[in-house]
């Protein structure tokens, strides 16, 4: 069974979506779902969750198709508190993302304040480089995350011009035997898929074999969006699509 391997209900702060709701759409589209809640130490608006609660809540709803996950966000800053918050629950997947550079959320017009494109890129990715080689942590989630919300004409990644920093990225998960998401958030886009390509390529060329597939679902209608695509993808570049289960990795079938 697929997964969708990134979502999230209630315990993240930016989503009122019910698990039971989720359940049941990942149901008729016969897929299994992992929730994947914020943890966030360094974003304001309280990013973080009580993991206890949060099991206590959903271990019945826990079985071979539901798994339960956390979503962490790398900084430096926040890699004590990620490590301690770890060892509270018995978490099935947990994935790691960059959302914040400089103290500032890049989803937020403040951080491209006097950065060129070449200069927030290049800071994204070299930051990425520096957590994942550090942080704990499964899946490396949405690498294009900061084409959502870069206010430049052209937002897409186009990996020549970032190919060393992209590189340093690939070549550290793959050496720490990590996996790197296939995002769908951005699937409605024929050009960001394309420029996708090339990255999970070079993925592939350093010896990655592994990929897992979210929606990153906040509401219940994104559910298991464009999955089709991304499966279609990932048979392309020969890539074989996992999930996780008590951190370890799991084949799709």
């Amino acid at each position: 069974m697929i997964f969708d391997s990134h979502m999230h209900t209630k315990f993240s702060a930016d989503s009122k979506m019910l698990a039971t709701e989720a359940i049941a759409k990942a149901n008729d589209l016969n897929l299994g779902v992992v929730f994947t809640e914020h943890f966030d130490f360094d974003i304001p608006g309280d990013f973080i969750f009580s993991p206890e609660d949060y099991f206590n809540e959903y271990k019945n709803l826990r079985c071979d198709k539901v798994r339960l996950g956390v979503e962490i966000g790398m900084e430096k800053i926040a890699r004590k508190p990620a490590e301690d918050f770890l060892k509270r629950a018995p978490f099935d997947l947990v994935i790691g993302s960059i959302h914040v550079l400089d103290r500032l959320d890049i989803y937020y017009p403040d951080f491209y304040v006097d950065k060129d494109k070449l200069t927030a890129y290049r800071k994204y990715f070299s930051n990425m480089a520096e957590e994942v080689a550090v942080n704990d942590f499964d899946v490396l989630a949405h690498i294009d995350y900061i084409c959502r919300a870069a206010p430049y004409n052209d937002p897409e990644i186009d990996y020549s011009t970032f190919k060393d920093e992209i590189d340093q990225v690939l070549k550290i998960i793959v050496e720490r035997e990590k996996v790197l998401e296939l995002n769908t958030r951005r699937f409605n886009s024929r050009r960001a898929i394309k420029e996708l390509v090339p990255i999970f390529t070079q993925y592939k060329n350093f010896g990655g074999q592994f990929i897992t597939i979210g929606s990153d679902a906040h509401k219940v209608e994104n559910v298991g969006k464009f999955f089709e695509s991304a499966i279609e993808f990932a048979n392309q570049l020969d890539l074989i699509v996992v999930t996780f289960c008590e951190r370890k990795i799991e084949i799709c079938k």
